[in-house]
C-alpha cells in the first residue's frame, strides 16, 4: 500500500475523481483487450498461493498504469492495489484518508481461459467507505460508474436493482474462491446447496465485481462471497450497488466493511432473507469469520 505523500492535501472532488478513474480504467482495459487473444503461455501466468490463484503480466502492467495515473492526479491519496499488496505479503492497513482500492484485473482465471468476465476495478474510499467506483469489462464493453449521491450507470445509462421480493424467485450468485482444503470446500458447497434450494437458481461468473454489478443492473438479485482477496475486489462495485438502490451486508446479516473479505450484495428486499440462510452455515478455519456481534 502506498501512503499519502507528506504535505499533500487530499482532493475530495468526486467528479474529478470519477473522471480520473474512468480514464485509468479505460487505459488498463486497453491492455487487457490487447492481450485477450493470447494463449495462457503468452500471458505470463504465474501461480500465487495455489494452482487456482493466478497472476499475469497484464495484471501487473495494468496496476502500474493505474497507480501512476491516479497518484499523479491525486498525490495526497493513498493507493491499495491487489498486486502491490500481494508482493507485500497481503496485509492491508487502511486509514480514513482518501484511498484508491484497485484490482487491475478481477477475474484473472477468466482472462487466462478466455472467459469474458474480467474487469478493471477502481474504487475511492473516504473514511473506509466507498464514494467513487468504476468497473470496466473491456471484453463485453461494459463500463459501470458511480459516485456517492449521483446514481449508478452502465455505459452512461442509469441502472437500478431488481424489484424481486421473494427469494424463491431470485437468481443468486456466488464464487468458488481459491481455497481447496476439504473443510473450506465443504463449507462453500453447503452455502451453495442451501441458497440454491431457497432460490430460483445460482450462477458463478468468476468475478466478484462483475457479480455485484450484476445485482446493481438487475440481472442478479443476490450475490455473496466469503474469503475473496481484499478491499480491491469490492470497493468499486460497492458504491455502484448502493447508488443502484441495493444493500450491502455481511453474509451473517451484520454491517458490511470494505476490508472484511466478506460480502452479501442484494436488491433492496432480499438481503435479510439471504443472510438468514448464510448465517446458519459454518465457515471454515481458512475463511474470514463473521464480525463479532455488537455489544448491547
Amino acid at each position: 500500500m502506498s501512503n499519502p505523500r507528506p504535505g499533500a492535501e487530499p482532493d475530495l472532488d468526486l467528479d474529478a475523481a470519477l473522471a480520473a478513474a474512468v480514464a485509468a480504467a479505460r487505459a488498463a482495459g486497453a491492455l487487457i483487450a490487447a492481450a485477450w487473444g493470447d494463449g495462457a503461455a503468452d500471458k505470463g501466468v504465474v501461480v500465487k498461493s495455489s494452482h487456482v490463484d493466478l497472476v499475469t503480466e497484464t495484471d501487473k502492467a495494468a496496476e502500474a498504469a493505474i497507480r501512476e495515473a491516479l497518484l499523479a492526479a491525486f498525490p495526497g491519496h493513498a493507493f491499495v492495489g491487489e498486486e502491490e499488496a500481494a508482493e507485500a505479503g497481503g496485509a492491508v492497513v487502511l486509514t480514513d484518508g482518501p484511498t484508491w482500492m484497485v484490482d487491475p484485473l478481477d477475474g484473472t482465471t477468466n482472462f487466462v481461459h478466455g472467459y469474458p468476465f474480467s474487469c478493471v476495478c477502481i474504487g475511492l474510499a473516504v473514511g473506509q467507505e466507498p464514494v467513487v467506483g468504476v468497473v470496466f469489462n473491456p471484453i463485453l464493453g461494459e463500463l459501470y460508474t458511480a459516485k456517492k449521491g449521483g446514481g449508478a450507470f452502465c455505459n452512461g445509462k442509469r441502472i437500478r436493482c431488481s424489484g424481486t421480493k421473494d427469494l424463491r424467485q431470485a437468481l443468486s450468485a456466488t464464487e468458488i474462491g481459491t481455497t481447496r482444503d476439504a473443510e473450506t470446500v465443504n463449507a462453500m458447497f453447503d452455502r451453495v446447496r442451501r441458497l440454491t434450494a431457497a432460490s430460483r437458481s445460482l450462477r458463478c461468473c468468476g468475478s466478484c465485481a462483475m457479480n455485484i454489478c450484476g445485482v446493481a443492473a438487475g440481472r442478479l438479485d443476490v450475490f455473496y462471497e466469503i474469503g475473496f482477496g481484499g478491499c480491491w475486489d469490492v470497493a468499486a462495485a460497492a458504491i455502484v450497488l448502493r447508488e443502484a438502490g441495493g444493500q450491502l451486508l455481511d453474509p451473517s446479516g451484520g454491517p458490511w466493511h470494505v476490508n472484511s473479505r466478506r460480502v452479501l450484495a442484494a436488491n433492496a428486499h432480499l438481503g435479510p432473507a439471504a443472510a438468514a440462510i448464510l448465517a446458519a452455515c459454518a465457515t471454515s478455519a481458512a475463511e474470514p469469520p463473521p464480525p463479532p456481534s455488537p455489544k448491547p
